[in-house]
């Protein structure tokens, strides 16, 4: 076997195994949109949102070209070696597409966590209709360099008061339980005009 086959090989080990991951997450994803209000969140629309982040997500990496740890992506940008990629441009790459579809019974925000400090993420979110900011799942495609992430709101332990202050601790990291993550209600307005 030469090496070109064993590579064409390995890549498709690789990309079967990615495609694994993705669809057990888009199916993940869409069960815990529909179960933000089991009653009026149409599973359709759950779908095609869980669909299309996670398609958007790793299309935008390859655009931008990110290629391991997104904050080493970030120093690029910030280098001028790179041009887009930082997680307002997922934020506002991946919103775009999904405003487009004029959900009915899910809700588009905005979220930043550590607004205007050095170490601030930007991600969607969202809720069932009428539902506060914070009972919404947070999802956000630069955290995994491509790899849709998402959760609910207030167990994302990534993004919680007090934690990026103990992470030079020794023996682990303490939870809070209190999330960092804030409505960027400017942004929301827009992810939510016709």
């Amino acid at each position: 076997m030469n090496s070109r086959s064993v590579l064409i090989f390995a890549f498709a080990v690789w990309a079967s195994a990615v495609g694994a991951r993705d669809e057990k997450s888009i199916n993940d994803l869409r069960d815990a949109l529909v179960a933000l209000a089991p009653r009026n969140v149409d599973p359709r629309e759950a779908e095609l949102l869980s669909v299309t982040a996670h398609a958007m997500s790793r299309r935008l990496a390859r655009e931008y070209g990110v290629a391991g740890d997104p904050a080493i992506h970030n120093f690029l940008i910030n280098i001028g070696a790179k041009k887009r990629g930082i997680c307002a441009d997922y934020t506002r790459d991946i919103g775009s597409r999904l405003k487009e579809f004029h959900f009915k019974t899910l809700v588009l925000h905005w979220g930043a966590a550590y607004a205007k400090e050095s170490d601030e993420n930007n991600g969607l979110v969202v809720t069932a209709r009428n539902q506060p900011f914070l009972d919404g799942i947070v999802l956000d495609g630069w955290r995994k360099a491509g790899r849709l992430f998402w959760c609910p709101v207030k167990k994302d332990r990534e993004y919680e008061i007090g934690r990026r202050n103990l992470l030079g601790q020794l023996g682990g990291h303490p939870h809070s339980g209190i999330t960092a993550w804030k409505e960027d209600l400017q942004e929301t307005a827009w992810l939510q005009e016709n």
